[in-house]
């Protein structure tokens, strides 16, 4: 459960802040509860990757065991074999361990526990606090009643303790279709929580597992199962999110029904709400199977998969986590923040280089034909030790076409007719003249001078300019496909039954036509890279190839140009 040496590497107070948890824990430690063992557990359902929402959970599960020198496992909660499949296994375990924590031997499967679970099951038939029914899923939806009406009895209700042992046992033994029993815990039709009108413990379902194989053709529900699991592992502090809450009364009912010594207990925290993301693993999966994403991995969703591939760091998440704290009630967090903590981390490791998204080629008419040199270009500001690389200069550059406006407005302080700009780490540059499509109109091409004394970027007559630009060598730059990916959905607090018609339709864009310097030719999926001025990018795991660079905007940088730009764009309008 210790933080991995790879991934602690760089991570500033990674200290996590007192909370109500943490209180509790330490409280239970100096009252001994429990023989002042701490044992916590990550229970996830293998039916879909691991979100950000979950990595907050896991987080806090296994820092309170390092923390307290306890143990954190890891269980699969596998009782529904429609949708459950070892892929989402494989990719859980991946996600945690990319996270930079480990569960050592403590893996566990409830598939493990079925003869165990179906035996306490049979145990509170015998008691009389169980029974099988044989109503439709639709009447024991009419029969629980409402907030402020009670509930009805199941007609089954009064079966004897024999006949539901028989039906429980030909349950098991697959002699029944589908929705033709369940097994009830009997409880209270009028209790105020309607979560305890008699709540469904187990269910047939004729379908292989991808575990137990057919072996099995009644399941569990998860409400049986989790208190039951936890007690069978030795969990003492079973966290989970606040939608939980009104469980927490089944759980205990189960656990004292049943005898169970030592038992756990569960404490709910809030769930992380996210602003213009939805943490709803149905959802997301719809959005797969629907096409409105390439797949789990889409660096627009907020999966941990899709952030690993859009370059955002687990050091990021981790902190992320830690600075919106543990609390017991959830408000909805701004992703602004997410993206302010990790643009910090890669501004402090990413190596600076020069890219040009949407090339204007610019010939220097007074530039040497055939020279070439090399100019020196700082790796990253802010680490020294990251030293210096050589970027290649000649007569045929690409700058950026946004970084040239023929009629410039104002506070425009980039590339215009007859004004001068400095390239970075290169010459001052002046534009006289602008060649155009004969076609379209468009500008295609610029004319410029440069002046020689200027290399490096300074004028040894101390005269100044206002802009500087990025650029790169024509002859020597690489082609390069980018994807801009943006916030998914358009809303910030997207809900409601039309979500699809809340998705941001410029989530992404690609550009296929992109330059950059070619020590970008080495590019590593495990460096991430900032393309001055542009942004923080990473190279593309699924789409990149020998021979093919593609990359990922992982988070822009701040652009007080575009806000100016969107400033006058309203005043236009006005």
């Amino acid at each position: 459960m210790v933080l991995q040496d790879s991934e602690k590497k760089g991570e500033k107070n990674p200290v996590h802040a007192p909370d109500f948890i943490r209180a509790i824990v330490s409280a239970d430690i100096e009252d001994n509860k429990h023989g002042g063992r701490i044992a916590t557990r990550f229970p996830p359902e293998p039916n879909g990757y691991l979100h950000i929402g979950h990595a907050k959970a896991f987080s806090l599960n296994f820092s309170i065991a390092e923390e307290f020198g306890g143990q954190c496992n890891l269980r699969f909660e596998d009782t529904d074999p429609k949708d459950e499949d070892i892929e989402y296994v494989k990719a859980i375990k991946r996600d945690i361990r990319w996270m930079g924590f480990d569960w050592g031997d403590r893996e566990f499967f409830v598939s493990d526990y079925f003869e165990r679970l179906y035996q306490y099951a049979v145990k509170l038939i015998e008691k009389g606090k169980a029974y099988v029914d044989s109503l439709s899923s639709e009447e024991i939806r009419g029969f629980r009643g409402t907030l402020t009406e009670p509930g009805k009895d199941s007609p089954f209700r009064s079966r004897s303790i024999e006949e539901n042992l028989n039906l429980f046992e030909r349950m098991r033994a697959g002699d029944f279709k589908d929705g033709a029993h369940v097994l009830r815990a009997k409880i209270d039709m009028a209790a105020p929580n309607l979560l305890m009108r008699d709540p469904t413990l187990y269910r047939i379902r004729h379908q292989v597992h991808f575990r137990a194989g057919d072996s099995w053709c009644i399941y569990p529900m998860y409400d049986f199962v989790e208190c039951l699991a936890d007690a069978i592992e030795g969990v003492t502090h079973s966290l989970c999110d606040i939608g939980f809450e009104n469980n927490r009364v089944l759980y205990d009912w189960i656990l004292r029904e049943l005898e169970i010594e030592d038992p756990p207990r569960q404490y709910e925290f809030a769930r992380l709400n996210l602003s213009y993301t939805i943490l709803s693993k149905r959802f997301l999966k719809a959005l797969v199977e629907d096409g409105h994403v390439s797949g789990w991995d889409d660096p627009r969703m907020p999966t941990l998969s899709g952030m690993r591939r859009r370059g955002y760091t687990p050091a990021a998440i981790r902190r992320f986590v830690r600075e919106i704290g543990v609390a017991k009630r959830g408000n909805l967090v701004d992703i602004a923040l997410f993206e302010h903590i990790v643009r910090t981390g890669l501004n402090e490791k990413a190596q600076r280089v020069m890219g040009v998204l949407r090339p204007l080629k610019v010939i220097v008419v007074n530039y040497p034909e055939g020279r070439v040199e090399h100019l020196e270009a700082v790796n990253n500001p802010e680490d020294e030790s990251a030293g210096t690389r050589q970027v290649p200069f000649s007569r045929e550059i690409y700058i950026e076409r946004d970084d040239f406006r023929e009629d410039p407005p104002k506070r425009f302080h980039r590339l215009a007719p007859g004004r001068e700009v400095r390239l970075r780490y290169g010459y001052y540059i002046t534009c006289v003249d602008v060649v155009k499509d004969d076609r379209t109109g468009e500008v295609s091409e610029l004319r410029c001078t440069y002046d020689p004394e200027t290399r490096g970027g300074s004028s040894p007559d101390g005269r100044k300019v206002r802009g500087t630009i990025h650029w790169v060598s024509a002859p020597h730059a690489l082609k390069a496909e980018v994807r801009l990916y943006d916030r998914l959905f358009a809303v910030e607090d997207p809900k409601g039954s039309n979500l699809e018609d809340q998705l941001n339709p410029g989530s992404l864009e690609v550009l296929d036509e992109c330059r950059v310097e070619p020590s970008l030719a080495g590019a590593t999926l495990e460096n991430p890279y900032q393309f001055e001025r542009l942004g923080y990018f990473c190279l593309d795991s699924v789409y990149s190839s020998p021979g093919k660079l593609v990359f990922n905007r992982t988070v822009a940088l701040r652009d007080s140009w575009t806000k100016i730009e969107r400033a006058q764009g309203r005043t236009e309008q006005k």
